[in-house]
């Protein structure tokens, strides 16, 4: 039994209402359901935290006496349960050096690559540079450089000196007259003002002899040889000979014309940690900071932290972060930064392209498959549109989770449980058919993969489908339904059959906003951006479209965001301002809301964020029992000493270091968890404590504070735009990208009135097809009210409904940046042109 499936018996871990499920082996299977249903708390804190604690076991004694400070998951027995590996979103890396190209590993092969392949050329001239031996140099040397004064230079060890000095002695005394030269010329007489000199002048690393050839007869070419073989020999072959007017030649890879030598090429010459290949100027980064820039000896850490914010491009690298060295280094003229600079698609048909001679080849064989296999999985997963220098910082949680996903495929592990968490987001859907095609692929090497999706392609190409449910929060937990896609259609009772079978539909418009007034923003021409002029629909709800990376974002925040906010905060001079921005007096104020976090640390929550957590604790400070013992606000809060557990300082657990191995956070035993001393929580209100409510959902909250108006509107609110599962106490942290965007629109719906323009990234991001219902009832009466709605959206129920339609594209990447068409979503699909339109015709 155990080898044909995974078995979980009576799960209980937060809203999980006693469940037992099993989960064929080898298959792909998709948790889905309305938000807040108990999805994650199924594949997440249940199956992949007890994952992870049985690996743990399974390591030394070192990290098994810590297991039992961890929290075991609230199951009973989950039995057949495979290693477990969670792909979830998340930022991929805050190091401002890393990159897709550093993470997914590629640049590390590529660096190998241009070490045993690469070409070296001068910076200055761009001749190549090469080495020669020391018959090849006595040769040219000898035929060339007669009746001249020739310098030899050599970079010898410490522990060489004197026997490097001794050898020359020796070939003085055949003849030849010399000096010796550091930073000056000098003249001998004898070798003992040779050994004064050194002494005087203390010589460290550089023995420069120069060789006064006014006549070589053939007779004195082995002299000659050996005087030039004992120097190679004993520097350890890094020598240099030049004449009086130019280099000659090297046992360096040196430029016979700018005398500019490279030392060996190795992989860490193309490193950005790398002292010798990194950029000195901005030590890798690619740009120079504010406080690098004027050195500040300040020690305030804010006032430093705010000075690394702001930055330029590095003046010496261009932000190629790589000195001159490792960027005269080529592959078919091509350096390390040129390549990681094309996109994910152009570099796979570089490397499929690459013409090499037969030994290169040889050399290069296995380098160049795994490069190419790498590059073709990030393809695979909808990625071709990014480069390898693009830094991790900038992805999107969707774009890290599918990155990660493309480094597992390339592991080719098998026997694995792999967990997902919405890959598909930020996926256009003809980007998702490969995404799903890649979890297939991984299912077929013999792994049992779990995703919690709502995507209906995922669903009717899965092989087994988990519904949760009913509802939210407590009132979800269960499972509603289980069975294929085709199995949940015929399903009454399940929320998604009803959605997959078209017994419930996010509908068509009756009538569409007619367009009266046009703003126009002229010269766009952001990163991919192709000289764009656009007119943005006013008065109306209008969809911004395209495959990834085909330049929504760069439109929508590079360029009109930034013109418009400039202009209507008046910070700006209309005659010096790169952009053109037309008919744009009709808004009076911009609402800019995208998926960055509310809050950094787990200190911060819905209801600090929203401020619901000041009218909560003045409630509280109002009560008989906290005025008689003199309770503020601030005793109910766990950022004041006065109210807060003493033992975790208010965080509720305590983080465990590990060292060789990710920490392990622990719930407080002090305070179990609760983040409050014992005499603030013995303040209750309908017997409540402070802790009690911020564990309610919006939902129950709302329910809770029904006839306390100051709440009841921004948690009604909540839960109009799907958030009536969230816990008014959760950690920011744990909040996805599209909880925290959802959270700033419920903060802005509670203060704005009329003539505002709202920008929203991808709002649906985390909703089941359900909840995108409730949104869209929102966003239509924000509209309604006498605003603007701009939203950047691949869903297409929701494009479908809006009232006005951009498309960009028709790739991404370079192949992007240009409008493929605008008007209505019926006039779209009519025009036939671009990705958009042929899938959104399915839905019209």
């Amino acid at each position: 039994m155990s080898n044909e499936k995974i078995r979980v018996i009576r799960a209980r871990e937060h809203n999980l209402k006693n469940i037992s499920v099993d989960i064929p082996k080898r298959s792909l299977t998709v948790i889905t359901g309305p938000s807040g249903s108990g999805k994650s708390s199924l594949a997440l804190d249940v199956l992949f935290t007890e994952g992870k604690r049985r690996y743990m076991e399974s390591l030394s004694s070192y990290a098994r006496q810590f297991l039992g400070l961890a929290k075991k998951p609230a199951v009973e027995k989950i039995e057949g349960l495979c290693p477990a590996i969670a792909i979830e979103q998340k930022t991929v890396g805050a190091n401002p050096r890393s990159t897709v190209g550093t993470i997914t590993e590629i640049y590390d092969y590529l660096r190998v690559l241009f070490a045993r392949i690469g070409k070296a050329h001068c910076p200055k001239c761009k001749n190549p540079i090469q080495a020669e031996t020391a018959e090849r140099i006595t040769e040219l040397l000898l035929a060339n450089k007669q009746d001249k004064t020739v310098l030899v230079k050599a970079q010898i060890a410490q522990e060489k000196k004197g026997e490097f000095v001794s050898a020359l002695q020796s070939l003085f005394n055949q003849g030849y007259r010399r000096y010796i030269i550091d930073g000056q010329a000098y003249k001998f007489r004898d070798v003992d003002e040779i050994n004064e000199l050194k002494l005087q002048k203390n010589l460290r690393h550089n023995i420069e002899l120069i060789l006064d050839s006014i006549t070589v007869s053939i007779s004195e070419i082995s002299r000659l040889q050996e005087a030039i073989e004992q120097a190679f020999n004993l520097s350890g072959g890094s020598v240099i000979i030049e004449d009086e007017e130019r280099l000659i030649f090297s046992r360096e890879r040196s430029c016979l014309s700018c005398a500019y030598s490279i030392d060996e090429i190795e992989p860490r010459l193309f490193s950005f940690n790398s002292p010798i290949g990194a950029c000195k100027q901005c030590h890798g980064l690619g740009f120079l900071s504010w406080y690098n820039m004027h050195n500040s000896a300040s020690e305030d850490s804010d006032y430093v932290a705010k000075c690394m914010s702001v930055s330029k491009a590095c003046n010496v690298c261009a932000g190629k972060r790589l000195n001159e060295k490792a960027l005269a280094v080529t592959i078919l003229g091509k350096n390390i930064i040129d390549i990681s600079d094309y996109s994910i698609n152009d570099a796979y048909d570089f490397f499929q392209n690459l013409k090499l001679a037969q030994f290169e080849k040889e050399i290069a064989y296995e380098l160049l498959q795994e490069i190419i296999n790498r590059y073709s999985f990030l393809k695979n997963v909808g990625l071709g549109y990014l480069s390898l220098n693009r830094t991790s910082r900038t992805l999107s949680g969707g774009e890290g989770q599918r990155i990660r996903l493309a480094t597992q495929i390339g592991s080719s592990l098998s026997g694995v449980l792999y967990i997902l968490d919405e890959p598909s987001i930020g996926l256009h859907q003809r980007d998702n058919d490969k995404l799903i095609n890649t979890l297939k692929t991984l299912r077929d090497q013999g792994n049992t993969v779990v995703v919690v999706e709502h995507d209906t392609d995922t669903m009717f190409n899965a092989d087994h489908i988990i519904d949760m449910g009913p509802g939210a929060g407590t009132h979800g937990g269960n499972i509603v339904a289980y069975g294929t896609a085709q199995e949940l259609q015929q399903d009454n009772k399940s929320l998604t059959g009803d959605y997959l079978s078209g017994r419930k539909k996010i509908s068509l418009p009756e009538k569409l906003r007619p367009v009266k007034k046009f703003m126009m923003l002229e010269d766009a021409r952001a990163n991919n951006l192709q000289n764009l002029t656009v007119s943005f629909p006013l008065g109306v709800f209008c969809g911004i479209s395209g495959v990834s990376g085909s330049g929504k974002s760069s439109l929508i925040f590079q360029e009109l965001v930034p013109a418009l906010k400039e202009r209507l905060e008046r910070k700006y001079d209309a005659g010096t301002f790169k952009h053109k921005l037309k008919n744009f007096e009709d808004i009076l104020s911009l609402v800019v809301i995208d998926q960055s976090p509310i809050g950094r640390t787990p200190r911060s929550n819905p209801a600090t964020y929203l401020g619901v957590f000041d009218d909560i604790r003045a409630l509280f400070a109002n009560l008989p029992e906290s005025k008689i013992r003199g309770y503020q606000p601030g005793q109910f809060s766990f950022n004041v000493k006065d109210g807060r557990c003493k033992e975790c300082s208010g965080e509720g657990n305590i983080t465990v270091q590990m060292h060789f191995l990710p920490d392990v956070i622990v719930v407080c035993k002090q305070c179990k968890g609760k983040r409050y001393s014992k005499s603030t929580l013995e303040i209750r209100y309908k017997q409540k404590t402070i802790f009690d409510i911020l564990e309610m959902t919006a939902s129950e909250a709302a329910e809770f504070f029904v006839h306390y108006a100051p709440l009841k509107k921004r948690l009604d609110l909540m839960c109009d735009v799907g958030l009536d599962y969230l816990q008014l106490g959760q950690p920011a942290t744990t909040l996805s990208g599209g909880e925290a965007q959802r959270l700033k629109l419920v903060k802005e719906l509670a203060k704005r009135g009329s003539q505002t323009l709202y920008v929203l990234d991808e709002p649906t991001t985390g909703l089941h097809v359900h909840d995108i219902a409730k949104l869209l009832k929102v966003f239509n009466k924000l509209v309604d009210k006498g605003n603007s709605m701009l939203v950047i959206e691949h869903n297409l129920d929701v494009l479908k409904t809006v009232d006005y339609l951009i498309d960009l594209g028709p790739e991404g990447g370079d192949q992007g940046g240009a409008i493929v068409a605008s008007g209505t979503p019926k006039q779209v699909v009519e025009g036939n042109k671009g990705y958009t339109a042929k899938y959104l015709k399915n839905y019209l």
